[in-house]
């Protein structure tokens, strides 16, 4: 079987998460071995990383240092996880990856697009997903899911103010409008089973059996 590379992006508390499990189970309906991962992390190396970069004060790291540790982790992550899974034809299914960065720290953190492209070069040796789903919510409703989570469970991201969140939804739009054949918008604010139902058609039409 053909192996593929899907990712989801999108702000806090848009629900990638819970709908890349339900892709994954779909997946292996059609019989097709899944690998599910994140960034960052991914790998043990890389999920050293993600501690340092999730958690602690909103200004332990300024959005440049934060794009070089993702992009480390991102290096260690494509190599000793995404590329053999996909060696061996297993689909990877990927909780954010380089549109992240771009949406993060270049856009809403002010990073130079220059210096953002050159490190995702420089960590995925030209990776590309196959296809991106881009789950979208307006900022308010996604910042209501993660407050519900609890205060000890939120992440230095999360705590950053509304503008920041609304620089996020507007970059993650721009880039599916940049790359409308590799991403996919969905609304993030429909009931999950149906979300789900909906990006289950979209895979299984792009990637036909």
């Amino acid at each position: 079987m053909t192996a593929r590379f899907v990712t989801f992006e999108g702000g806090e508390g848009a629900g990638k998460s819970t709908q890349l499990a339900r892709l994954a189970d779909h997946l292996r309906r059609r019989g097709h071995e899944v690998l599910s991962t994140r960034e960052p992390g991914g790998s043990p190396g890389a999920e050293a990383i993600r501690t340092l970069i999730v958690t602690g004060a909103v200004d332990r790291w300024d959005a440049r240092t934060e794009a070089l540790l993702v992009a480390a982790a991102r290096r260690d992550h494509v190599e000793r996880t995404i590329r053999p899974a996909l060696a061996r034809g297993a689909w990877v299914l990927c909780d954010r990856f380089f549109d992240s960065t771009a949406a993060y720290q270049g856009s809403a953190g002010g990073v130079d697009p220059a210096a953002i492209a050159w490190l995702r070069a420089f960590a995925t040796d030209g990776l590309t997903p196959d296809l991106t789903i881009v789950v979208d919510v307006p900022v308010a409703v996604g910042m209501a899911r993660v407050a519900a989570r609890g205060e000890g469970q939120r992440q230095r991201f999360e705590l950053r103010g509304a503008a920041f969140h609304e620089r996020l939804r507007a970059a993650f739009h721009a880039i599916a409008a940049a790359e409308p054949e590799r991403c996919r918008v969905v609304d993030g604010t429909l009931p999950v089973e149906q979300l789900a139902t909906t990006i289950a058609v979209a895979v299984d039409a792009r990637f036909p059996a």
